[in-house]
């Protein structure tokens, strides 16, 4: 069973920075396709980034280009999402999600069998 754990989450201020963090226990993430999604209140699921397994390609939303960066440790088997530029659209709960399969259409999250409990991020004004 694949456990997926968030941090690094908080309040940041227009135009700042956080990294989130991914940790994965009981698989490998060089053998996951893994994303990133986001929630707001009131708002569906939307996809934010994902890295494919083994190769790494990686894919982003529009809305998230040139600002975030999604990135692997697999030493530390941990996926990043590093978000620069924060505006307070970026405001939701991120979640990371992950799967076995390499083939998967990453912005689809019902495409993604594992998930975490997400992070509060939270952009002001």
């Amino acid at each position: 069973q694949v456990q997926l754990v968030e941090s690094g989450g908080g309040v940041v201020q227009a135009g700042g920075s956080l990294r989130l963090s991914c940790a994965a226990s009981g698989r490998a993430f060089s053998s996951l396709t893994t994303g990133w999604f986001r929630q707001a209140p009131g708002s569906d699921r939307e996809f934010v980034a994902a890295i494919r397994r083994s190769v790494g390609s990686t894919d982003y939303a529009d809305s998230v280009k040139g600002r975030f960066t999604i990135s692997r440790d697999n030493a530390k088997n941990t996926v990043y999402l590093q978000m620069n530029s924060l505006k307070p659209e970026d405001t939701a709960v991120y979640y990371c999600a992950a799967d076995p399969s390499f083939w998967i259409s990453t912005p689809i999250w019902s495409n993604y069998n594992y998930w975490g409990r997400g992070t509060q991020v939270t952009v002001s004004s």
